[in-house]
């Protein structure tokens, strides 16, 4: 176990000077990093929540508001299938009152025909029903939600509102957001750094619920005024009319919805010179989107964003290829965080702050101050009782003490991992645990000299014996840190990745630096006699 190869000692040589190269760039004030020029690799340690300061915004979502929006897809799902039946299945009465769907088929022999076309529409994936059927009268069918379709569909909508917050964050630029469920219809949402949440909420808050829908140019203006419109129409506000109406009506079905989109970008309108937003539709919303224009040419179509009109062009040509462009008195601000919800896709369910907090810098930095201060004190009291108790072999144990926190900090660094309050706790309790490793060792050997054997073979039996109980211990710490990491969240997170990292680093430099380096001394040396 002594017997170290030049190449090897090269490779673990290398290994260290790499270790202690990557964690100098966390060490050095943003001034100096910022002078590092960009060739040179200068990936620093993110601080979380409670050391750099930032925001904490807790949203809920409404229930309710979902349970509207699948009726009224629905609805769509349900009129569309019955058209395109063949043969064809006429319905009539059909009403979404109480939160369920009933309609009456004309033909009442065709009714079980009705009920087989709607079987697709209304089964899960795991075998049960989103939706059950009941038949009424002989030919009216009801469609009532499911426990288990309103649970599985509250579920699903929370995880993709989780998703879509999380992509719209990381396009500001923002690093290492901490974005977790809370129960089953809240998100906690905490973005380092971030003192001011004004924009981050403007963002996360916006439904981005994108619709082109064929404007309604029968309905009654007095009416529409007055938010009501005529049956199979909708009316919306539409705030910047030019026309000074304050609705605007349009056709209830059909159309086209955002969730089509491929891509989102900020532009500016070639006629006018304002800031526009240029989008692009997948395939088969190119092509539904080609249809409706090409159908309707010289009609006037409402785009609609989040419940409101931002305008009502007339087609005037068809558009082919899947890309149009959004203009609606935008700021070049607006027009960017518009394209970045649109591009991240809309939220499937209304979501409301309950509530929000920011947390100071200077808070943060006294926690680091005092954390430092603790990791400090804990840390040469530690190196000068290793040096005056095991003497060579202590100052071998503290220099790769030193070492094994220089690799935590790099490896934290590239992996670009958070560092929080309770990830200092891990520091600090790594090199504690660091230094038992060499202990174990140092003890062992010493136990090997008094049984009287030559140095060579007291240092050879006294790695090979204590390294098995360490590689025992420190498993299954990692194990424990694992199951902290995957079953935890938010700062038990932060203490589970700097005990990971640390458990690694620490047998790492304690069992085969030390080794390397004990091996090359008394190869060199040639000592009759050790003193551990």
């Amino acid at each position: 176990m002594l017997d170290f190869p030049r190449w090897r000692i090269w490779m673990l040589n290398i290994l260290l000077l790499l270790g202690v190269l990557f964690a100098i760039p966390s060490l050095l004030p943003k001034a100096y990093l910022d002078q590092i020029p960009d060739a040179i690799p200068k990936e620093t340690i993110n601080l979380g929540l409670d050391l750099a300061g930032g925001s904490h915004i807790l949203l809920e979502a409404d229930p309710a508001e979902l349970s509207k929006t699948r009726l009224e897809s629905l609805d769509e799902g349900v009129r569309s299938t019955m058209r395109r039946s063949d043969p064809r299945i006429a319905i009539s009465e059909v009403s979404r009152a109480g939160g369920n769907l009933s309609f009456s088929v004309t033909d009442p022999s065709q009714i079980d025909l009705a009920r087989r076309k709607l079987e697709p529409m209304i089964a899960n994936t795991t075998g049960g029903r989103d939706w059950d059927i009941n038949i009424t009268d002989g030919n009216r069918i009801t469609l009532t939600p499911s426990a288990s379709g309103n649970e599985t569909a509250l579920d699903q909508a929370m995880d993709t509102a989780k998703d879509v917050i999380d992509r719209r964050i990381n396009a500001m630029g923002t690093l290492e957001p901490t974005i977790i469920r809370q129960g089953d219809e809240r998100i906690v949402v905490q973005v380092p750094g971030l003192t001011d949440p004004k924009a981050l909420k403007e963002l996360i808050g916006k439904t981005a619920k994108l619709e082109f829908k064929l404007v309604d140019e029968q309905a009654d203006p007095d009416r529409t005024r007055e938010g009501k419109a005529r049956v199979g129409s909708q009316v919306f506000p539409y705030p910047l009319n030019p026309s000074g109406q304050p609705n605007m009506a349009v056709r209830r079905l059909g159309g086209i919805s955002g969730d089509k989109l491929v891509k989102a970008d900020p532009t500016f309108d070639q006629q006018t010179n304002e800031p526009a937003v240029s989008i692009t539709f997948d395939s088969e919303g190119g092509q539904k989107f080609a249809r409706m224009t090409q159908k309707y040419q010289g009609k006037l179509f409402a785009i609609i964003l989040d419940g409101q009109i931002i305008s009502a062009p007339v087609m005037k040509e068809p558009i082919y290829g899947g890309v149009s462009q959004i203009s609606g008195s935008f700021t070049v601000e607006s027009a960017n965080q518009l394209a970045i919800a649109l591009r991240s896709g809309a939220l499937p369910i209304d979501l409301k702050i309950v509530e929000e907090r920011s947390v100071g810098p200077d808070l943060g930095a006294e926690s680091i101050r005092k954390g430092s201060l603790a990791a400090m004190i804990g840390t040469v009291t530690v190196l000068v009782l290793m040096f005056l108790t095991y003497g060579r072999f202590g100052f071998y144990a503290n220099v790769a003490l030193v070492i094994n926190v220089l690799m935590i900090l790099s490896v934290m660094a590239l992996a670009n991992a958070t560092l929080t309050l309770p990830g200092i706790a891990g520091f600090v309790l790594t090199v504690g645990a660091a230094v038992d490793a060499n202990v174990l060792i140092n003890e062992r050997i010493r136990e090997e000299v008094r049984r009287g054997r030559r140095v060579f073979q007291a240092m050879e039996f006294g790695y090979k014996e204590a390294s098995r109980a360490i590689y025992d211990a420190n498993i299954t710490n990692v194990i424990a840190a694992v199951l902290l990491f995957l079953f935890g969240s938010g700062p038990i997170r932060g203490f589970a990745v700097v005990l990971m990292i640390g458990i690694v680093t620490s047998v790492f430099t304690a069992v085969v630096i030390t080794r390397m380096w004990a091996s090359g001394w008394v190869k060199k040396n040639r000592p009759q006699t050790l003193n551990v």
